[in-house]
């Protein structure tokens, strides 16, 4: 046995006990004839004490120490005089009695530290090494216990976990498949999936009511913070319910998840809002609802005054951002120049400052009267002290896009987006389909399995653009965390909507004839919901990106740096394959 006692659970009530302790050295420190050592494992650190003057052989060899030595070490467990606050075991320390060095290390590329000097490419090169560090170790055991947890609610709620194929056939539809040749089959590909999606209404098929899977799924798409090309989700599947049954029931996880693992009870219900009315008011399809800022269209008011600007657009809205007019002309530049980005687009920024006396202070007072401004002042219910922040652009869907990057750009600086706030919402009723004009065609906004609404189910004859998909989004502190939708169970109107989204009838058979003839023999209404477990870590751990809360992350490539992955294939691997290799640009 290596060690009778883990280097986090050690206290005074363990004094005069001997122990053994094994673990990692973080640091040394020599005080005179002592000589202090900080050892670490996965449960915490203890300290360790060894003296000149008892042994002094002992005290060299420990004086010889490096940073990550894996050592073992026997002691007495005694009380600490210089007690430390900071760590649970800092009431007591081990007074050496033997060591043994189990491996020497080299001196690693970066101090294994919380605020470490390592850059997140060294970092993720040495990840065996990041790991170490407690604050990622700790993103790791919270990824570790919400795992436990759903599984403890779902199962709580009758629902069987299953296991779906990883290698599927492709569906070129959406983001882009990863491939993977079939050397038995020369010519022949699988595809690593995107989603489980077909294999879970199946199961529904099957009879097996209530399914849940926490699945890998693969996406060769663009990478941002919270895409990674493989992710894990948290996917379920109900039958015989509507919309409501699955936002109950997984509102009700959500909640079991702040309760277990943040200490958070969350007694209301989620607020919802429709899909229009987010876009309207937000600019975004996950609204962040920890601050107001609503937006507040001013066409009316503003346009027709005589600036250029305004009277040619579409669109003119603004944001009202309380107590702010106290910022400077320098503050306010830096907001234009931020709104002005390529990543944004926006043209310029027009503010009105509200000040003590009422009156409204504008920088394009010379085109409005005092009386138009106070009407704009009116619009926001704004107060003395209040700053008003305004675009205008000619296409209304894409300047509310770049308000709502200037609303959260306003809500961190006044502090308002508390990573320790959360603040949770359902957006509801999702257009069905989204228009491509390069391509001149529907596109399904989620997928082609997503039900209309059944209010809808007429217009999809005459005003597909019109209707409204049976769908849903859990939006937590304006990230989307979750996504589903009521499901489309009859043959008819899945081949319906396989014609709407320019499927042939030899295509839809060819990739999803399957199903459909699955839905012959008695298909139960059903519908489901996948969270992102990558982002639903992250977003409790206070993470700005979700690689910290992955064990072995790709970086912003789409490259694993640590094992130099993806990497070239031998000749001889390509030739079993029926592989020839084209790398002509």
């Amino acid at each position: 046995m290596y060690r009778t006692n883990t280097c986090g659970e050690l206290q005074l009530a363990n004094i005069e006990q001997t122990v053994t302790l094994a673990g990692w050295v973080q640091k040394t420190r020599k005080m005179g004839g002592m000589t202090f050592v900080d050892l670490r494992d996965r449960y915490g650190i203890t300290q360790l004490v060894f003296n000149q003057d008892v042994d002094a052989d002992l005290c060299e060899k420990a004086n010889k120490l490096g940073r990550e030595f894996v050592i073992q070490v026997t002691g007495t467990v005694k009380e600490r005089s210089n007690k430390n606050p900071n760590i649970p075991t800092g009431k007591i320390e081990i007074i050496v009695s033997e060591m043994t060095i189990l491996n020497a290390a080299v001196t690693p590329p970066f101090t294994i530290e919380d605020d470490t000097d390592g850059g997140d490419d060294l970092r993720m090169k040495y990840r065996y090494l990041d790991l170490r560090r407690t604050n990622v170790r700790a993103n790791l055991e919270l990824r570790h216990k919400m795992t436990i947890e759903v599984r403890r609610y779902l199962d709580e709620q009758h629902f069987m976990e299953v296991e779906t194929p990883v290698l599927i056939s492709s569906t070129p539809e959406g983001a882009r498949d990863f491939i993977v040749p079939s050397r038995m089959n020369p010519g022949q590909f699988y595809a690593l999936p995107q989603s489980p999606q077909t294999f879970k209404q199946l199961l529904m098929v099957s009879g097996f009511d209530r399914y849940f899977q926490i699945v890998k799924c693969f996406r060769d798409e663009d990478l941002r913070a919270d895409r990674q090309p493989e992710f894990t989700q948290i996917d379920c599947e109900m039958s015989f319910v509507e919309q409501e049954d699955i936002l109950n029931t997984f509102e009700g996880l959500s909640k079991h998840l702040f309760k277990s693992l943040r200490g958070i009870e969350i007694t209301k219900p989620f607020e919802r809002i429709t899909w229009q009315d987010a876009m309207k008011y937000y600019g975004s399809d996950k609204p962040d609802i920890r601050f107001g800022m609503k937006f507040v269209e001013l066409i009316d008011i503003l346009k027709g005054h005589g600036f250029p600007v305004f009277d040619g657009a579409a669109y003119i809205g603004g944001i009202c951002a309380e107590g702010a007019a106290s910022y400077t002309r320098k503050q306010l530049d830096a907001l234009t120049e931020f709104v002005k980005r390529p990543q944004i687009g926006a043209k310029g920024l027009v503010y009105a400052r509200v000040e003590a006396d009422g009156n409204v202070k504008s920088s394009v007072d010379k085109f409005y009267t005092q009386e138009t401004l106070q009407e704009m002042k009116a619009a926001f219910n704004a107060q003395p002290g209040d700053l008003i922040l305004i675009l205008s652009g000619e296409d209304a869907m894409k300047t509310r896009k770049q308000l709502n990057e200037l609303r959260l750009e306003v809500g961190s600086q006044l502090g308002l987006r508390d990573k320790n706030k959360f603040s949770c919402l359902w957006v509801v009723d999702f257009p069905l389909f989204e228009w491509s004009e390069e391509d001149q065609r529907f596109y399904a906004m989620h997928h082609p399995f997503t039900s209309p609404k059944p209010e809808d189910i007429h217009l999809l004859d005459t005003d597909p653009g019109a209707v409204r998909a049976n769908a849903y989004d859990m939006v937590i502190n304006g990230v989307e965390v979750g996504g589903g939708s009521i499901r489309i169970y009859d043959s008819e109107l899945q081949n319906k909507m396989f014609r709407l989204l320019g499927f042939t009838e030899e295509r839809a058979q060819e990739q999803f004839g399957f199903l459909m003839n699955a839905f012959k023999y008695g298909a139960p209404p059903h519908g489901g919901i996948a969270y992102g477990l990558d982002r639903m870590v992250s977003l409790f751990a206070g993470l700005d990106t979700i690689r910290d809360c992955i064990a072995f992350p790709k970086n912003n490539s789409g490259r694993d740096v640590m094992i130099d992955a993806p990497s070239y294939v031998d000749p001889e691997q390509l030739n079993e394959l029926h592989l020839v290799i084209n790398t002509e640009e």
